[in-house]
């Protein structure tokens, strides 16, 4: 048994479908990660990979099945749940008439957290934009403002931290900031993140998962997971994607 399979289930997903008239985004998807898991996921555009993690994260609402974080329903636990994930996509969501400080200073007062303006500097540095602290989001570069969106999700440290592409965008340096906070973090936080790079995917994850058409084409442990296969398995899927 890994160590991953010694912990409660982090994510609870059974029979998961989201349709947008006829067209099913996610159809049938049934998988279950331990806490402390890092799963990545993969598959051609179209496959249904953010409409997965907008419904885990109750951005959607599913049109049938189940999906359960942390035990917690993403419909009639939303509230509760939002307070235990975090969230880093390719929309920032950040304040752009606020300066770096200000918009880590709001969402520290909307997670109640103590001593904000400790843990704020801590972040900001972290990212490596304490110099910039003062100065206006809007004025932020694109990959500035990713890393300052990766500070915003993590502020109120949640326990599962959704990762919708998180690379795109950042130049080498900040890359490495972020591996560097994956690193730090990692043992004590279960992560699910959407890639495009499977030498990344794989390098970071604990569980692979493959999506295509919404379904699932693989889901394994990466120990047991044979890379050759993967990567097969893979390329096969990309000609299924939708533009």
């Amino acid at each position: 048994m890994s160590d991953t399979e010694r912990y409660a289930p982090a994510l609870e997903v059974r029979d998961l479908t989201r349709a947008f008239g006829v067209r099913k985004a996610l159809d049938g998807v049934t998988i279950d990660l331990p806490e402390r898991a890092f799963l990545s996921i993969f598959g051609p555009n179209g496959a249904g990979k953010t409409t997965l993690v907008k419904v885990l994260t109750s951005l959607l609402n599913p049109t049938s099945g189940t999906a359960k974080v942390l035990g917690l329903d993403v419909v009639n636990d939303a509230v509760e749940m939002r307070q235990r994930i975090g969230l880093i996509s390719h929309n920032p969501l950040l304040y752009p008439d606020l300066t770096a400080e200000e918009n880590l200073l709001f969402f520290a007062e909307m997670y109640g957290i103590e001593k904000p303006h400790v843990r704020v500097a801590e972040l900001l540095e972290a990212v490596e934009l304490d110099h910039r602290k003062l100065d206006l989001a809007r004025t932020f570069s694109r990959g500035m403002l990713q890393r300052l969106s990766i500070a915003r999700a993590l502020l109120h440290e949640p326990e599962v931290i959704f990762l919708d592409e998180p690379y795109s965008g950042l130049d080498p340096h900040a890359m490495d900031i972020l591996d560097g906070l994956i690193a730090q973090i990692r043992a004590r936080h279960t992560f699910v993140m959407i890639s495009h790079d499977l030498d990344k995917g794989l390098e970071l994850c604990t569980h692979a998962l493959i999506l295509a058409k919404g379904r699932v084409v693989l889901f394994e442990p990466r120990e047991a997971l044979d890379v050759a296969r993967f990567r097969e398995t893979y390329r096969a899927t990309v000609g299924m994607g939708v533009a």
